[in-house]
């Protein structure tokens, strides 16, 4: 551990290095982010799989693409920023058109976490109090990164006092190819995903569980990313490509196979499990180049994809999506995991 830099406050934030025999992972307090993930491609030559930044307050200065943040109180959409709890009301400010997204204008990702070490990594705990954001309740969230071999993993958990909504992620953006080598669009895809929830123009959800069959959004079989991002398919015009939910099949709650994803230059491959009902599949379609990133690189679009499992956007408007009310006396746990390997195939 090293302190890696103040806020404006003056808080210290630490920055922690975990490491195997296969995988070096960077994390820190600020927004509890996975900072950098490094890893080997087919020759043995390592590189960082995802974007960031060089110093603290570039973080700090990045206030929309929360690059690798644990983000909450319920990461994603909520229509409106309103939504009802036993009958009250309760409304999150506004922060993306007329919606709340990723806990409203000041989520998870913008507070220093307490950190403590823990065997093979680091836990972070952050306690949000009854009114943050509008949310109801005191919540104590925690994230645990910890790393075994090939494999990091990301156990959640979260109480309260009053009942509230949660949807906790990692907002990481990966480019097996290395994060500074260009976009995404030739790497291939899998998802264990019959299912996608269509959304409307801002990216709400409409309620329905539409089958992948027959649409680009069937990754059943390993696709190339870009294959189809330009197609003239109404939901990839609305997001400027791929920004939707996916229904991982499976019974929720059980850890099981949700993503592949390989780049066949590097040989690099990425294997994601999860506990979650849904994962929420990004092509970066709002990086614009006007950050630079790591190594002063300009991430523009489609230059790092995500795959943030969770529960489905806008669930706690939709009766018939699983339920993301947690109640006093109720632990929330939830747990993914991300497999760095290599593949001969090109």
């Amino acid at each position: 551990m090293k302190v890696w830099g103040h806020t404006a406050a003056g808080v210290p934030v630490p920055i922690y290095t975990l490491t195997s025999g296969q995988l070096e992972v960077r994390v820190m307090a600020f927004g509890a982010k996975l900072v950098s993930v490094r890893t080997a491609d087919r020759a043995g030559k390592m590189a960082d799989v995802v974007l960031g930044y060089d110093t603290l307050q570039d973080y700090i200065d990045d206030t929309s693409t929360h690059f690798g943040s644990i983000v909450g109180r319920f990461g994603n959409r909520i229509a409106l920023g309103r939504f009802a709890i036993d009958g009250k009301s309760y409304e999150v400010p506004a922060n993306n058109g007329r919606n709340a997204l990723h806990g409203g204008p000041k989520g998870f990702d913008a507070y220093v976490w307490q950190a403590e070490e823990v065997p093979n990594g680091v836990e972070f705990t952050l306690v949000s109090p009854d009114g943050d954001m509008g949310f109801p309740g005191t919540m104590t969230a925690k994230a645990r990164y910890t790393i075994a071999g090939n494999v990091l993993r990301i156990d959640y958990t979260a109480t309260t006092d009053r009942a509230t909504v949660v949807n906790l992620t990692n907002h990481a953006y990966y480019n097996l190819r290395g994060d500074d080598q260009g976009n995404i669009l030739g790497q291939r895809l899998e998802l264990n995903a019959d299912r996608f929830t269509p959304a409307n123009a801002e990216l709400i959800p409409t309620g329905e569980l539409a089958p992948v069959a027959g649409t680009p959004f069937d990754f059943r079989k390993a696709e190339v990313i870009g294959a189809r991002i330009g197609d003239a398919n109404e939901q990839l015009q609305m997001a400027g490509g791929y920004d939707h939910n996916f229904v991982v099949n499976g019974t929720p709650g059980t850890l099981r196979l949700a993503a592949i994803v390989t780049d066949p230059e590097s040989g690099r491959t990425m294997t994601v499990e999860t506990t979650e009902p849904g994962v929420q599949f990004y092509t970066g379609n709002f990086l614009d180049g006007s950050r630079a990133g790591r190594h002063g690189v300009k991430y523009g679009k489609n230059e790092g994809f995500c795959l943030e499992t969770q529960h489905f956007p806008d669930s706690p408007n939709q009766p018939n999506f699983p339920s993301t009310v947690l109640r006093p006396g109720e632990t929330l746990h939830s747990t993914t995991t991300f497999a760095f390997s290599t593949s001969d195939a090109k």
